[in-house]
């Protein structure tokens, strides 16, 4: 019995909500393998750090025996999850999730044992469910039920358009549970309502209903925002080593225990224990470095981790800049451009008002001195490096 309360204190471990908890503790004590199911749609070629927080929890439950269903939902991706969307979200096309859900087979493996993981596509049993199918499920819920979630309502109250298609995902992804009979289905704290559906309908289907575990949203870079592609304040699984280091190093002290309580694998004493070092004079920074060690050891391997620690000291600490800048060359009407203008030709920030907010902090600089006049103007036929915070640099040509 105390085998059974230690795996499931560990499952409990960093988990926003469990639906029910007695539920699961109840088939765990029974000692069988339960079938855990948590599904991605394959909407972007690569995983970031956010899609890991779920990956990591499988992977928890992998070492305790039980059965992992890696759940790509080449179906519902040509749907378009609604989740937290004010709008409706663009569906993909065929080509475009079967692309994504390759790259995606690829990167799991690097949290989770293929030996162990059973990978499934919902359109197995959705093609096969057809028209009439379809019409069956849309038969058991109402549009009133529908609009008691919330960002279904929010929509709706604000006047913003809501396609009737939208209310066919939680149903799918409900009946993906019925089609997996699965015992327990992860997600983030954004599907509850989706998750939830998948009880109802394996009750009605006469199966014993799912427990429900929901994980929290990892905030991205910024510290504010789930971690997002779509916000650029993320963490590839593919980015390349000095890239994820850099990125790890530049999340705030209070941001990073956040992350290491989702994304690290070390037991809570050794993380207690970092927080005592702090607490008692240690620099943050250097737990934050073994954080980013132990990331991109598993993403990459050891050499690379200890590889890109060398290369944050040479750079940052040591003030080297990059062997690798990018050379870029930014064209000019009348031979001369804004330096606000500049900085966003050359990819070094994503528009002219976050160059102007950057020169404002102080965080851009041409050739290692900061830039203090917002209004500076670039001639035609210099060369420069322009560097924006600590991590982007570019040598800039103006043509």
């Amino acid at each position: 019995m105390s085998d059974v309360n230690q795996a499931f204190e560990e499952i409990k471990r960093g988990a926003e909500e469990i639906l029910l908890e007695d539920e699961l503790l109840e088939k765990l004590k029974k000692g069988k393998p339960l079938k855990i199911k948590a599904g991605f749609d394959p909407t972007a070629p690569d995983l970031h750090f956010g899609h890991t927080v779920l990956l990591n929890k499988l992977r928890q439950f992998q070492q305790q025996g039980h059965e992992v269903i890696f759940l790509i939902g080449d179906f519902t991706g040509m749907i378009g999850d609604p989740s937290g969307k004010n709008v409706t979200r663009k569906p993909l096309t065929k080509e475009d999730v079967l692309s994504n859900a390759e790259t995606y087979k690829e990167q799991v493996f690097k949290i989770l044992d293929p030996a162990k993981t059973t990978i499934a596509f919902n359109s197995t049993w959705m093609d096969k469910l057809g028209a009439a199918g379809m019409l069956k499920l849309a038969s058991r819920q109402t549009v009133a039920r529908m609009m008691e979630r919330d960002d279904f309502k929010k929509r709706y109250n604000s006047g913003q358009a809501i396609a009737i298609h939208e209310f066919m995902y939680p149903l799918v992804q409900g009946w993906d549970s019925v089609a997996l009979e699965a015992d327990v289905e992860l997600g983030g704290t954004d599907q509850k309502f989706n998750l939830l559906m998948g009880r109802e309908l394996q009750k009605s289907e006469g199966q014993r209903p799912q427990t429900v575990l929901m994980m929290p949203l990892l905030e991205g870079l910024d510290g504010v925002q789930k971690m997002s592609k779509s916000l650029n304040n993320y963490i590839g699984i593919t980015d390349e080593p000095n890239d994820m280091f850099g990125k790890i190093m530049s999340i705030s002290d209070d941001l990073m225990w956040r992350y290491y309580e989702l994304l690290s694998f070390k037991p809570i004493d050794v993380i207690n224990g970092y927080k005592e070092q702090i607490a008692a004079g240690s620099n943050p920074r250097d737990v934050k470095i073994d954080l980013a060690k132990e990331l991109i050891e598993r993403f990459h391997d050891s050499a690379a981790a200890e590889a890109a620690h060398q290369e944050f000291i040479n750079r940052f600490q040591k003030g080297a800049m990059p062997d690798d800048i990018a050379e870029i060359e930014v064209a000019t009407e009348n031979g001369e451009i804004a330096i606000a203008n500049l900085l966003k030709e050359a990819g070094l920030v994503a528009s002219t008002s976050e160059a102007m907010r950057m020169i404002k902090q102080g965080a851009a600089k041409i050739e290692g001195e900061k830039v203090t006049d917002n209004k500076l103007v670039i001639n035609t036929g210099t060369t420069a490096i322009y560097q924006v915070g600590k991590r982007k640099f570019a040598k800039v040509t103006v043509k």
